[in-house]
């Protein structure tokens, strides 16, 4: 069976399981029910020498939050249950926002994030005595995709994307001619993600300049599937998520060039390392409650995700970290340093290792 399906029996069976064990377990996010596994790609695996299944370990490891970041959490959980069977583990998809919101309220072992904490949630943390681990473990750099059938884009500069999508923009900037003259006189139809969704903050970040502000009359979903079903049905569909998913379906879809002001620039694995595809490039991260570290289930469980984030992520068709940060953040998860590098803000076009690296010399 496909990956979302397989991914979707692995939270029914891990959820009814923990529901069972742990009264206080966040139920799994309607979220993922809705995604058509008819749709979905074949479930990547992440090969490892053989380890002896320890059972020994036992309890409950509950994550939610980002859409994005969801399948190598998938990925590493499908490995992590070979080695540890009788770990509950459950999963949701209920964006970085949500999963942080229940994170902090802390409600969750792990939350899924495609953008660091805010100052505002740093603080909701802290008023409920959570301390965080903040790691990331991959890069990403979001997508603008339109239809197959489009043929007159093919790169599109940062200040028409602003014009697309700023609040003044709602119900005025409504047809393709609108943004460029030589364009057609058709419906500019926007999709994106919901305003729960981290990617939905980096993009708006970046392109708007306001984080969470943009124009309203667009279709927003939690559902990156349900963003590419439409964009594959609409000639005249334009739309946003993570490279992964625009990997997935890049039989069907068209992603555009980018035009920051030094020319376009298209994502792929070395524009988005090398931090050339800009200002959409970004980490993604898993964020670990630090006393939730004392559990073996746990600590077993980051480890695990860490020894094989590299291959995990490039499975699920993300960009995985060049050896030395995911060495940075190896050492980070070890020494259990607490905190957020970004200081509560969306740091656009700033390398994590610059900034791991001011901490680790401080």
């Amino acid at each position: 069976m496909e990956r979302r399906l397989r991914g979707l029996l692995l939270i029914a069976i891990f959820g009814s399981m923990t529901a069972c064990s742990d009264p206080n377990a966040v139920a799994s996010s309607t979220d993922i029910a809705t995604i058509p596994a008819a749709t979905a790609p074949a479930a990547p695996s992440v090969s490892a020498a053989t380890i002896p299944a320890d059972a020994s370990l036992v309890g409950t490891i509950v994550i939610d939050g980002s859409s994005t970041v969801f399948p190598i959490t998938e990925a590493i959980t499908s490995q992590f249950q070979q080695q540890a069977p009788n770990v509950h583990v459950q999963l949701g998809v209920s964006g970085s926002g949500a999963g942080f919101k229940k994170f902090c309220l802390g409600e969750l072992t792990i939350a899924d994030a495609s953008r660091p904490i805010s100052s505002e949630e740093i603080q909701q943390c802290a008023a409920n005595t959570i301390e965080f681990i903040e790691l990331p473990v991959a890069f990403d750099g979001i997508s603008v995709v339109v239809n197959n059938s489009n043929t007159w884009v093919e790169c599109v500069t940062t200040d028409e994307l602003k014009r697309m999508w700023e609040p003044a923009a709602e119900k005025t900037i409504t047809r393709w001619k609108q943004i460029r003259p030589g364009w057609p006189d058709e419906e500019l139809k926007l999709e994106g993600p919901g305003v729960d969704s981290g990617t939905y903050d980096y993009f708006t970040s970046a392109v708007v300049g306001t984080e969470h502000l943009s124009r309203s009359d667009y279709t927003g979903s939690e559902d990156d599937y349900l963003i590419v079903q439409d964009i594959i049905s609409n000639r005249y569909a334009l739309g946003f998520f993570g490279y992964a998913y625009y990997r997935e379906f890049q039989d069907q879809l068209k992603v555009l060039a980018i035009d920051a002001g030094h020319g376009c620039v298209k994502p792929n694995e070395q524009t988005i390392a090398d931090g050339s595809y800009q200002p959409l490039a970004r980490p993604l991260f898993i964020y670990v409650r630090k006393d939730a570290l004392a559990r073996p289930e746990v600590s077993t469980f980051v480890e695990t995700y860490l020894a094989h984030a590299s291959q995990a992520v490039a499975n699920v068709k993300y960009v995985p970290l060049t050896p030395n940060v995911a060495a940075l953040v190896r050492a980070r998860a070890q020494q259990q340093k607490t905190g957020s590098v970004f200081g509560g803000k969306l740091q656009i076009g700033v390398s994590i290792e610059q900034l791991l690296n001011l901490e680790e010399n401080r």
